[in-house]
């Protein structure tokens, strides 16, 4: 039965993660035609995501308050204003960085844009679940160092004593990052190990890229990032502003 069918493609494809077309079709022997019709009614249901080459898993939704809920919910917020502020980010990248996107809803709008450049060489490294997870919408000659350690549910990140190891060796071209809020003296994040892992990703990298939507100016978190003196630039929607701008 079709129904019986779905649901056993949904569950192969949440417990994997991320599957080829080639995958699901020998997995499940059914036509191509048949696949494709399944995957686009599960595609536009939201029980998945159709990527380049075959689906992913939606990041989990359990209906109530969990912290992968509320992610989704941070996914959807200011979407428009995020979205401008990436566009603007996107023109400070240049062919054969060695970039770092943080795991941050409105850099994740950067990842995106990122998904449809034509850069002959560019390296991502990113401790983002759901950046590692849509990889394979980048043009395929990209590079990815997926950075592992503890996941973190309320941030769809890895973080910790493993991750903070995982980018010692590392160094950036340009990092870019987000915050819970800035203000004149720094930037905030409301996560101990967050802002400890950020502060170390700045130390690694030659050009340290703040994206923010206006809403966050004045607000401060438990933990401070780091100084508004570090960042090289601070951009948002309306585009790039001076850090000192941020009160």
């Amino acid at each position: 039965m079709k129904s019986q069918r779905l649901f056993e493609i949904l569950n192969y494809v949440n417990r994997r993660k991320f599957c080829s077309t080639a995958e699901l079709l020998k997995f499940f022997e059914v036509s191509p035609a048949t696949l494709n019709r399944d995957l686009t009614e599960l595609a536009e249901t939201h029980k998945l995501r159709k990527v380049r080459g075959g689906v992913a898993a939606l990041i989990p939704d359990d209906g109530g308050g969990s912290p992968a809920t509320s992610f989704r919910a941070r996914l959807q917020r200011n979407l428009e204003n995020k979205s401008l502020a990436a566009r603007h980010a996107a023109e400070l990248v240049r062919d054969g960085d060695i970039l770092f996107l943080d795991s941050s809803t409105t850099v994740y709008q950067l990842a995106r844009q990122l998904q449809s450049s034509t850069f002959a060489n560019l390296t991502i490294v990113t401790n983002s679940l759901l950046i590692i997870q849509e990889f394979p919408l980048f043009p395929a000659h990209y590079f990815l160092i997926a950075l592992g350690g503890n996941y973190d549910m309320q941030l769809n990140a890895f973080l910790g004593q493993v991750t903070m190891r995982d980018v010692e060796p590392l160094a950036f071209s340009r990092c870019f990052f987000s915050a819970l809020g800035i203000d004149s003296s720094g930037m905030y994040s409301r996560h101990e190990s967050h802002a400890l892992f950020l502060n170390r990703v700045l130390a690694r990298s030659a050009e340290k890229n703040l994206v923010i939507t206006e809403d966050k100016f004045g607000k401060t978190g438990i933990f401070k990032i780091a100084g508004t003196s570090e960042i090289d630039h601070l951009i948002c929607e309306s585009g790039e502003r001076r850090p000192d701008a941020a009160r």
